[in-house]
Parts: C-alpha cells; sequence; structure tokens
C-alpha cells in the first residue's frame, strides 16, 4: 500500500490519534502496569488492528517482541516512524480474519479508529446513539491473514490483543491453538460480536474472563469468570458504556 495518499482530513485525524495515544504518560504508566499482568520480557506479542501503535509501545517498554498488524496505510506509516528501526517489531500491513486472501476495508477518514472490514459493523452504528456523526468514506482492497498463520511463521505469542472493530470473531475463528492471554474488544452496538467470541474461546480451553471498560486499562472484576457470566455482564452494560476490551485468561 506503500505510495497511497490520505485526505488531508484523514492526515489530521491521524495526528489527534498520536497525540492521544503518545502523550499521556499516565495512560501508559496503567497501560504497562495492566499487560505486565500478562507480558514478561522476551514474550511475543501479537498487536491485531494497532492503529498507531500504543500498545506496541507499551508491549516493548516491557520488553516484548512484537507482531502487529495495521491494514491502514496512514496508521501503518506512523507506526513505521515510530518503530521502524526496532528490530523487535515486525509490521505486517494486513488485516487479519478466519481465512487468507484479501478483504474491503472500510475507512473513515476523519477517524480512523473504527475503520473496519465489518458492514455489519457499520451497520449496527448508523443511527446509534453516539455515532452519528461517524461517515465510512472509502474503501480499499487490503491483504488478510489468520492468527494460525501468524504463528506459523513468528511463533507462538503469549499474548494476542484483537482490536478490529466488528470483526473480533471472524479474526478468533482463524485460530485454532490455545493462547494464554487473549483481549478481544467489545462494543455496545455490536454485544453479538463480543458473545460469539466468548463462545469460540469457550470450545478452545479453559478460559476465564475479566473485562476493561473504555481506556480505562483496568481489570472490573475481582475474580476471572466463565464465559456465561461474562457475556451475562455485557449485556446488562448501559449504552452509554460504549466499548471495552475483554480478557480471556488460560486457566493451568
Amino acid at each position: 500500500m506503500t505510495g497511497v495518499a490520505y485526505p488531508k482530513g484523514t492526515a489530521k485525524a491521524i495526528a489527534r490519534s498520536l497525540r492521544v495515544y503518545h502523550r499521556d504518560r499516565q495512560r501508559h504508566a496503567a497501560m504497562d502496569a495492566l499487560y505486565a499482568s500478562f507480558l514478561k520480557p522476551g514474550d511475543l506479542a501479537f498487536d491485531i488492528g494497532a492503529h498507531v501503535g500504543d500498545r506496541i509501545s507499551s508491549f516493548r517498554r516491557l520488553g516484548a517482541r512484537v507482531v502487529a498488524l495495521e491494514p491502514q496505510p496512514g496508521p501503518a506509516r506512523a507506526i513505521r516512524l515510530i518503530h521502524g528501526r526496532d528490530p523487535n517489531v515486525t509490521l505486517v500491513q494486513a488485516a487479519c480474519g478466519d481465512r487468507a486472501g484479501t478483504v474491503t476495508l472500510r475507512i473513515n477518514s476523519a477517524n480512523p479508529t473504527v475503520s473496519t472490514v465489518s458492514e455489519q459493523f457499520v451497520g449496527a452504528a448508523r443511527g446509534a446513539e453516539g455515532w452519528a456523526d461517524q461517515v465510512w468514506d472509502r474503501q480499499i482492497t487490503v491483504p488478510c491473514t489468520t492468527l494460525d498463520a501468524l504463528i506459523s511463521r513468528y511463533g507462538e505469542p503469549a499474548f494476542i490483543k484483537i482490536d478490529v472493530e466488528g470483526f473480533e470473531a471472524n479474526v478468533l475463528a482463524g485460530l485454532s491453538r490455545r493462547v494464554p492471554v487473549i483481549s478481544f474488544e467489545f462494543t455496545t452496538i455490536q454485544r453479538d460480536v463480543a458473545e460469539g467470541c466468548l463462545a469460540l474461546l469457550e470450545t478452545m480451553g479453559p478460559y476465564r474472563f475479566n473485562v476493561a471498560l473504555g481506556e480505562s486499562q483496568f481489570l472490573e472484576l475481582s475474580e476471572e469468570a466463565s464465559a456465561e457470566a461474562m457475556g451475562g455482564y455485557l449485556r446488562d452494560l448501559p449504552h452509554s458504556a460504549n466499548s471495552g476490551d475483554v480478557y480471556a485468561i488460560l486457566q493451568g
């Protein structure tokens, strides 16, 4: 995708993301404290849907090696500028799903953090409270890989973070091996996607679950819950909760 010209508005949006996600030291400290529970120096982490790479930065501060996927040309360019000289960061400019090939990426030029390959996500956002001003105004075709293919090429990760705007269950459907810890984003406009992720993980192994709301970087539950209990927790959240990350921790 090298050389793709982005509209001026998208360049400004990416610059805004860089300010928001890379300059908040208090947020960085909370993020590092959370991920330190799951990663130690030398571990391998996958960042699926890396956007402008704030999680990459956290993983590297903890001494982990990182394989990051980001299909959008603008954010991928930002990641190269920040981490391109780091031999412990590998950027794959591709989407991730249940099969290899190509997919259509719907780009939100004004807010590229919610660009998506999920038509259902765009449909769910249409008319939803808090989402009315979101517009997906461009489409590009991007390569798509799977978690199994990434593991075959780069090795088994200790942690996988998935944040792909409504395509999380598709990403997990491309994984056939147990991974110690997996996080996936949920939204209150598509709780069914989160329930699909929980069901998939429950079939893969003895996972228990916790959750961080919004960008809190703080686990809400004092004890990890079953998939059924986590599903109930997500269903009971008010619409205004908007989004967060579920953490699946393999037991034993």
